[in-house]
């Protein structure tokens, strides 16, 4: 097992890493649009938090020596599922095919008050 870690996404708040590799899998924890350089929430709504979310997930990837392409499943959870169709949209920038497979929940709430939370499971070469 190796921790995976970067300065270029948030740091954990808490009892958890920003990623663990066992054997030939990265697991990251769920990503909140937290811009790492300032440590809050960029401004706007549920497409610049995908956006920012997805950024933290791909900045934690390449430290792992990984890409958006490494990626072979997704879990995201909304607090509004009436956001989907945009945050689908700005997810359909960071992936192309194949896709990875995804789950898209709608949650009750988020960490501190976020409109979406993004983790992955990414495959190492």
């Amino acid at each position: 097992m190796k921790v995976i870690s970067t300065k270029k996404a948030p740091a954990a708040i808490g009892p958890y890493n920003q990623a663990i590799q066992v054997g030939n899998l990265l697991y990251t924890s769920g990503q909140i649009p937290i811009d790492p350089a300032t440590g809050v929430f960029v401004e706007g709504g549920i497409k610049e938090q995908t956006r920012q979310s997805l950024k933290n997930v791909k900045a934690v990837l390449e430290e792992a020596g990984l890409e958006m392409g490494n990626v072979v499943k997704t879990t995201v959870f909304l607090a509004d599922m009436n956001d989907f169709a945009d945050m689908n949209s700005v997810y359909a920038e960071f992936f192309t095919e194949p896709y990875p497979a995804r789950s898209a929940v709608a949650v009750k709430t988020l960490p501190k008050g976020a409109l979406v939370e993004i983790e992955v499971v990414a495959a190492l070469s």
